[in-house]
């Protein structure tokens, strides 16, 4: 609901439109409008992914990975159909909106799309509750096994594109010098859940890998504000939220050079190799056995997430739905 999220003076109306049959109309046909839904507009923004046809009103899409033309075997059958919706899109005249020139650069590659056409717009960091030590401890308790030290956090869903039995493997290793630390997996299941229940099933650490399945905001702020280090081993990445999240909240990173992260967490994360299991192991090693290597990550990764704001976001969003309805008008 937007109830209380949009400025004073501006009018807001919600309603309910089918998403799987549209899509499967949209793959094959610029109809129906998206005016008959919601009346005349200027811009109409496709937040993921899918943008209608429209009759008059400029179009944008937002394109935040290509996960399904890199790792179709990764996707879902609802996620594989995007291509297609977005090669229409554009064919249409659409303007994209990617997260990062990562991604930016690879809708022009794979689509051939007007890269003037295409523009980056970084998302700001999504806000967590601020919680008392004492609400902290508490929703700890709930969600940690007696006696939990240390531990590693990891964040998303089972997905095969999130590694997280690569993440396990590397746990298994760093677990047999550090017999305080945990592993915290925190997410729900997902389609990559067989292969992670196996690779938990099979370390020799199973015994300190706690799964909580998915968390709320509260959750999440309290399971960050007890971390020793975030790890977050993704094989291919548009963006990347939860790392961003973890220098926030004065948390050390490891994560993966994986698609837009070098780009995303530039110099405040300690970055390794997609499914390199040992040199996941050996930086997550180097962040619990090295109290100076875990302070270098917190000051830089408070200095490097300040650049990600909700308030540039809305610029550079404001300034691509100025030029997309000046175009359409032109």
């Amino acid at each position: 609901m937007l109830d209380g999220l949009v400025p004073d003076g501006v009018e807001h109306h919600q309603r309910a439109m089918p998403a799987r049959p549209l899509h499967a109309l949209w793959a094959r046909r610029d109809a129906p409008p998206v005016e008959w839904f919601v009346g005349a507009a200027d811009v109409v923004h496709g937040t993921n992914f899918v943008v209608p046809p429209t009759r008059r009103a400029a179009a944008v899409a937002s394109v935040h990975d290509l996960t399904p033309l890199h790792h179709p075997e990764l996707c879902d059958a609802s996620t594989l159909a995007y291509p297609g919706l977005i090669r229409r899109a554009l064919r249409r005249g659409a303007w994209v909106h990617a997260d990062s020139g990562f991604v930016a650069r690879e809708v022009v590659e794979a689509f051939g799309a007007d890269p003037g056409r295409v523009r980056v717009v970084h998302p700001g960091v999504p806000d967590l509750p601020r919680l008392s030590d004492t609400e902290a401890e508490d929703a700890l308790r709930r969600l940690l096994p007696p006696g939990t030290g240390r531990y590693c956090l990891a964040v998303g869903t089972a997905e095969p594109r999130k590694d997280l039995p690569g993440l396990v493997q590397a746990f298994g290793e760093v677990a047999v010098t550090h017999k305080d630390v945990s592993l915290v997996l925190a997410g729900p299941p997902g389609w990559g859940e067989d292969a992670l229940a196996e690779a938990v099933a099979a370390s020799p650490a199973r015994g300190r890998i706690v799964r909580t399945g998915w968390v709320d905001d509260a959750d999440l702020a309290a399971l960050l504000s007890g971390a020793t280090v975030l790890a977050f081993p993704s094989l291919y990445e548009g963006f990347g939220f939860p790392p961003l999240q973890a220098m926030r909240a004065g948390v050390p990173v490891v994560a993966t050079g994986a698609g837009s992260l070098p780009e995303v967490l530039g110099e405040g994360a300690l970055l390794v190799k997609p499914r390199d299991v040992d040199g996941l192991a050996a930086a997550l090693e180097r962040c619990l056995a090295d109290d100076s290597v875990g302070r270098g990550l917190k000051a830089a990764g408070a200095a490097w997430v300040s650049r990600f704001s909700w308030q540039s976001c809305g610029e550079g969003l404001e300034g691509l739905y100025r030029d997309a309805a000046g175009d359409r008008r032109g």
